[in-house]
């Protein structure tokens, strides 16, 4: 697991885990980024599935209670099957960007 962090936005890579593993350890560690934007890279691993996608809901639904973003980097799902309550784009330039925004929502108070 690679970490890198700019600002008040943490992007998290997944380096050498499966998917289960990686959520169990980014879950553990949580205490750690709680406070910060998230960017999950998935994008090194091309097997990635659905389901992988979708067992992140939960920490999904705890990191946006606490007004704070988190968005998965993957380009091996397809966009238009994934729930709306996760926010999926295929780059690194994407993640940054819709962090951006909703960072510019939560001002205005949308």
């Amino acid at each position: 697991m690679k970490v890198d962090q700019k600002g008040h936005t943490t992007t998290i890579k997944n380096t050498q885990y499966k998917t289960a593993e990686f959520i169990t350890k980014l879950t553990h560690e949580y205490n750690s980024f709680k406070n910060q934007n998230l960017i999950i890279d998935l994008s090194t691993d091309k097997e990635i599935v659905m389901e992988d996608v979708k067992s992140f809901s939960e920490l999904i639904k705890k990191h946006k209670k606490n007004k704070k973003s988190f968005v998965l980097v993957t380009d091996s799902i397809d966009f238009n099957k994934v729930p709306s309550s996760i926010t999926l784009v295929p780059t690194l330039l994407e993640a940054h960007d819709i962090i951006e925004m909703e960072e510019i929502e939560r001002d205005l108070g949308f």
